[in-house]
């Protein structure tokens, strides 16, 4: 194998482990780290991390504010006034302005290369792989169905709920409604070595029911994880967000069309989301929603220059044969490293 190719192989799956390495240390351990006050600088500069939970974090979650907003800056005004008004959404359009000039840069990236529940996932099922757990591929059709319950979250409990609970709805509890439930806030401060968000709170109904549902959630995410590659992911709302935005950021996927694509498939295989239109589709149909800008898909693409990451119009990665011949060589498309590879296989399991 040539050099070259095997120093190739070290960069893009090394640089994004290394990159979500790093963000997990800063969005986790942040404000431990540099200090409450940067950590605060941090929060306000990047409006689009970690969890307000968790109190030695280094920046906010963009989803924190919009919740806020919903419920404390709409739907409260309208209740107080009684009539509704485009100055209501302008700190709501302040959030979404930050958070896009952040996204800008980065694009869907975000969600494969620094969201920390992302990255405790992908060990998760990287552990899983060790273990050998039976890996579960999910079929195109479950896939398409379980597209739109990203949206439904977005809806209802991030702005829907929290806008009702400001025009007193429903109960103030509903304010923060995806907070309440979201596995992300126990995955963090669980780390930060902070068990009080995992306690059920017995203060009524509505505290038992959200407590109850959010560590029945956050347990099926850690179970799940060690046969299903980002089980959360794909109803999470801030894919939904970053989706609305994907077209406006340079930074992208890019396929060619090929007349062997539809007899390889192997890009679909890599994908943690499972997207079948990488595989059937070229052009901007090929990335769907879904699409984490993770890279896998061009890391394991065997044709040269088929899939790439551009940013505008300069090449950051392409695939290439000898990449891939170098790459499979030390993991199979749905993450199963080498050393994994030559154990007897376990019954029960499918790829």
């Amino acid at each position: 194998m040539p050099e070259a190719a095997q120093s190739a192989v070290l960069s893009l799956s090394r640089l994004r482990l290394g990159v979500q390495l790093l963000m997990l240390a800063l969005t986790v351990w942040g404000g431990a780290l540099v200090g409450h006050y940067a950590a605060e600088k941090i929060s306000n500069a990047l409006p689009s991390l970690s969890c307000a939970y968790d109190q030695s974090n280094g920046a906010y979650c963009v989803l924190i504010p919009l919740q806020h907003q919903m419920h404390h800056r709409v739907g409260e005004l309208i209740q107080q006034t009684g009539k509704f008004t485009l100055s209501l959404l302008l700190p709501l359009v302040f959030t979404v302005a930050a958070f896009y000039a952040f996204y800008f840069f980065i694009g869907k990236a975000f969600c494969g290369w620094i969201c920390p529940l992302g990255t405790v996932q992908e060990g998760l099922y990287r552990l899983g792989r060790v273990l050998r757990r039976p890996f579960r591929h999910l079929s195109e059709r479950a896939a398409r169905r379980l597209r739109p319950l990203k949206w439904l979250v977005l809806l209802v409990l991030v702005l829907g709920l929290p806008l009702a609970a400001g025009l007193g709805v429903t109960p103030h509890a509903t304010g923060d409604a995806f907070c309440q439930v979201c596995p992300s806030r126990l995955a963090t401060t669980l780390l930060t070595g902070d068990t009080e968000q995992a306690a059920i709170r017995t203060g009524g109904i509505l505290d038992f029911a959200f407590g109850a549902l959010a560590n029945t959630l956050f347990g099926f995410v850690l179970i799940a994880s060690l046969a299903v590659r980002q089980p959360f992911c794909r109803i999470c709302p801030l894919l939904a967000i970053n989706a609305t935005f994907q077209r406006l950021s340079p930074l992208r996927l890019v396929k060619q069309a090929h007349d062997r694509c539809e007899k390889c498939g192997i890009c679909t295989k890599a994908c943690p989301m499972d997207i079948p239109e990488i595989w059937h589709e070229s052009g901007q149909k090929a990335f769907n929603e879904d699409c984490t800008l993770c890279g896998r898909c061009a890391e394991f693409c065997p044709d040269d220059a088929v899939i790439q990451i551009k940013f505008g119009p300069a090449r950051l990665f392409g695939a290439s044969r000898p990449y891939y011949k170098a790459r499979i060589k030390q993991e199979s498309p749905q993450g199963e490293p080498k050393i994994v590879r030559w154990l007897p296989p376990r019954t029960g399991g499918h790829g």
